[in-house]
C-alpha cells in the first residue's frame, strides 16, 4: 500500500480523535463553570502507526483488507479519572451520547487480566464528515484511573522492549505493583468525599476571583479610576486573607454596587470588616 493511501487511510482517524478530545474537554469544561465535580481529570488520544497497524495485522493473521472492520483501535481515547467511582459515572456519559454508538464494553477492572491490566474498555461507532461525505468509524475508549494509568504505561514500555516476552521476575514484580495499585484506589475512594470538598472549594474560589476581576475591570471602563482602584485594593486585601467567605461577601456587595451604579463619583465601599 502506497504511502499516499495511508494518509488517506489514518486522515478521518486523526479528525475522530481530534474531535473527541475537544468533546470530553469541553464536558469538562462545563462541569467546572458550573461549579459541578467532573469525573474526567484528563482526556488523551492517538491514532496507531502504520507500524503498530502493520504489527497488530500481523499477530492477528489478517490481511491489509481487513484492518478497518477487524481493528477497533486505530483510534484511541484515554479518559483518566481520580477514582473508581469515577469510572462508572464516565461509562454512563458515553452509553448516553447521541453522536456515538456503543459497540463493545470490556471490564477489566472487575475481570481484571492475569498480568494485573485494570481499565474499563468501549468500542464505539463515530462518525466524521470527510471531502469525501461522512464516514463512520470504531473507536477505542480507555477509561482508568490515575493509578491503573501509570502502571499500565509501565506494563506497555516493558511489552514493547521484551517483544512480549517479559521475564518472570518482572512479570512477578508488576503483578505486585498491580496489587498496591488496587489498594491505593481503594484508599483513596474512602477519603474520595474530603477531596472532592476540597478540589471543589478551590474550583469555586477561581471562579470567585475571575469574576470579581471581571467585574473590576467592567467598572473601570465606566466608572470613577481612583474610586475602582480602592476597590481593586481592597480586593487583594481579601484575598490575601484566603478566607472563602470573606472572599464570597466581596462579591455580593461588588454585584450589588455594579448593578446599582448609575453615575460618576459613587461612593465605593465594597467590603467593610465586621
Amino acid at each position: 500500500m502506497k504511502i499516499q493511501l495511508w494518509r488517506e487511510f489514518l486522515d478521518p482517524y486523526d479528525l475522530a480523535v481530534k474531535e473527541l478530545i475537544t468533546k470530553f474537554e469541553h464536558l469538562k469544561y462545563e462541569h467546572k463553570a458550573r461549579g459541578l465535580y467532573c469525573p474526567i481529570e484528563e482526556v488523551s488520544g492517538r491514532v496507531k502507526s502504520v507500524s503498530s497497524i502493520l504489527d497488530k495485522l500481523k499477530k492477528k493473521n489478517l490481511e491489509l483488507e481487513q484492518m478497518e472492520q477487524e481493528l477497533d483501535d486505530i483510534a484511541g481515547i484515554r479518559i483518566i479519572c481520580q477514582f473508581v467511582e469515577d469510572i462508572e459515572k464516565v461509562v454512563s456519559i458515553i452509553r448516553f451520547r447521541a453522536d456515538m454508538a456503543v459497540r463493545e464494553e470490556k471490564d477489566y477492572i472487575t475481570n481484571e487480566k492475569t498480568s494485573g491490566y485494570r481499565s474499563y474498555h468501549m468500542i464505539v461507532d463515530y462518525q466524521v464528515q470527510t471531502l469525501n461525505g461522512p464516514k463512520t468509524l470504531k473507536v477505542e475508549i480507555q477509561i482508568r484511573t490515575m493509578g491503573m494509568n501509570f502502571w499500565s504505561t509501565i506494563e506497555h514500555s516493558l511489552q514493547y522492549k521484551y517483544k512480549q516476552n517479559i521475564p518472570d521476575h518482572i512479570k512477578e514484580k508488576l503483578c505486585n505493583a498491580a496489587d498496591a495499585i488496587v489498594v491505593l484506589d481503594r484508599e483513596m475512594s474512602e477519603v474520595r468525599n474530603e477531596i472532592m470538598d476540597a478540589q471543589n472549594s478551590m474550583q469555586i474560589r477561581a471562579n470567585i476571583v475571575t469574576e470579581i476581576l471581571l467585574t473590576i475591570q467592567n467598572l473601570y471602563v465606566v466608572a470613577n479610576k481612583r474610586d475602582v482602584a480602592k476597590i481593586q485594593d481592597e480586593f487583594y486585601e481579601v484575598y490575601q486573607e484566603d478566607n472563602l467567605e470573606k472572599l464570597i461577601r466581596f462579591h455580593k456587595n461588588l454585584d450589588i454596587i455594579a448593578e446599582g451604579y448609575k453615575a460618576q463619583g459613587i461612593e465605593f465601599k465594597v467590603w467593610q470588616n465586621d
